[in-house]
């Protein structure tokens, strides 16, 4: 049995003064902006076109603001009381 540290996975082979290969971004982040909202566009009509969007109302939208905001209001100051 060889204990000499280069067994095992490749990986563990490098030395730790070799800095990895810097990582590039993939799949909606490596595109442009206008090619990303292009896609999410089509992606929103889509939904609306087969029945599952849904559009907000006003009165909905304020109900879910307000909901919203009486959920983060509770968790802000437990937070901050607990530092």
């Amino acid at each position: 049995m060889n204990n000499s540290p280069t067994t095992g996975s490749p990986r563990s082979t490098k030395s730790n003064s070799e800095t990895p290969p810097a990582k590039r971004a993939r799949g909606f982040a490596a595109m442009d902006p206008a090619q990303q909202r292009r896609i999410a566009s089509e992606g929103g009509r889509a939904s609306h076109q087969s029945g599952r969007g849904h559009r907000f109302t006003s009165e909905e939208a304020r109900a879910a603001g307000r909901k919203g905001g009486q959920a983060s209001r509770g968790r802000s100051t437990q937070d901050t009381a607990a530092s």
